[in-house]
């Protein structure tokens, strides 16, 4: 039997289950505002106790009450925070468990869906989200199942607020982790989001591949257009821009030329990550080309780049630095290994003409082991 004290308890949530039946929007508000201030970081246990065992009946409610309205924007925030009370409390798996049976998951993916949904309300149900995921295998299945990729990446395409698109990261972070079945839908929905509008998406996507990447190992071939394109970016997040430009009022540099500067700074870096990456690009005769963009007076950051790299391929490989040293001869080849940054500052018409008119004139072979760097 109940104690005296029990059943009081009791008597009474099932009166203010009655109160919240019968309540309109203000009423519901009110107690939603006072749940959420009294209960947060509470376990499942101490939600129990709060509702004399019938934690149950008050989510059923607020869950109810949370799909009848959510199209019109009816108390959504507090509706959201309430619930999420209910999906964060350790130790309440079972509150999730309900939440999805009566279709939970669908009703916050479609609030991230509508147009009329304030941003801050899309993130807390992207919070919501987020919780369900961090429950395990199935629990992010069943997201994927009801078209969760499309729709978070949809959201992260279309947001202006970048808290907005920090949940979604988070999100397409989480559903990428432990869950093959949908790892190659998940890796096609990144590329998809390349090419959008939102430079903070890009950036995203970017940074989200560079996880997935390796979990999926081959690389889609679409993925190689996708990226390249990245490489127009004028964005500071996306692609570096020299602020000097804007200073100077100087006009912007075509796309191409922001392609040609960002192409040579990123065969630097994998050149010097990988020696045998290094050697399959010198395969490709990078080397001309290289000192073909030295000569772009359209663009200094192309220049930098060019000779930065042609710098350190010169130290790496002889062969590289016989080839340099005779196009741009004894005194320019020297202050390129002493000042790449700035040798394009320093070049004269008559080299620059050179440059522009280099041709492959011969494939790279076998290279030489690099040389043994001194201390």
């Amino acid at each position: 039997m109940r104690s005296a004290v029990n059943e009081t308890q009791v008597s009474n949530v099932f009166a203010l289950f009655k109160e919240w039946d019968k309540g309109d929007q203000v009423v519901r508000k009110k107690f939603l505002a006072g749940f959420i201030e009294q209960n947060q970081n509470k376990t499942g246990p101490e939600l129990e106790q709060e509702f004399a065992e019938g934690a149950s009946l008050m989510l059923v409610r607020l869950t109810a009450w949370l799909r009848l309205t959510y199209m019109f924007g009816s108390a959504l925030t507090e509706q959201l925070q309430s619930i999420e009370i209910f999906l964060s409390a350790s130790g309440g798996h079972k509150f999730i468990t309900e939440f999805i049976e009566v279709g939970g998951i669908l009703t916050l993916l479609d609030i991230i869906s509508l147009k009329q949904v304030t941003e801050i309300n899309k993130a807390k149900a992207l919070k919501c989200l987020q919780h369900i995921a961090n429950s395990g295998r199935k629990y992010k299945e069943l997201i994927c199942e009801s078209y969760g990729i499309r729709a978070i990446a949809e959201c992260l395409a279309k947001s202006k607020c970048e808290e907005t698109q920090e949940y979604c990261h988070e999100m397409l972070l989480a559903l990428s982790k432990g869950n093959p079945k949908f790892e190659q839908q998940l890796y096609k929905g990144l590329i998809a989001l390349l090419p959008c509008n939102s430079p903070k998406a890009q950036q995203i996507a970017v940074s989200s591949l560079r996880t997935v990447q390796p979990i999926v190992k081959i690389a889609l071939p679409t993925i190689v257009p996708c990226l390249l394109g990245l490489l127009k970016t004028l964005h500071l997040d996306v692609q570096y821009e020299d602020a000097i430009i804007k200073d100077l009022e100087c006009p912007r540099p075509t796309y191409i030329y922001i392609q040609q500067a960002s192409a040579a700074k990123i065969i630097g870096l994998l050149c010097k990550q990988n020696d045998d990456w290094a050697k399959k690009l010198l395969q490709l005769r990078i080397v001309p080309k290289l000192m073909c963009g030295l000569g772009n007076t359209n663009y200094a950051d192309c220049q930098r780049h060019c000779s930065m790299t042609l710098e350190y391929l010169s130290r790496t490989y002889p062969d590289v630095a016989t080839e340099v040293s005779e196009k741009l001869g004894d005194f320019l080849f020297q202050m390129l290994m002493s000042s790449p940054e700035v040798l394009y500052l320093n070049l004269s018409a008559l080299q620059i003409e050179m440059l522009e008119n280099i041709k492959v004139v011969k494939e790279v072979g076998e290279m030489e082991t690099p040389k043994e760097k001194g201390p």
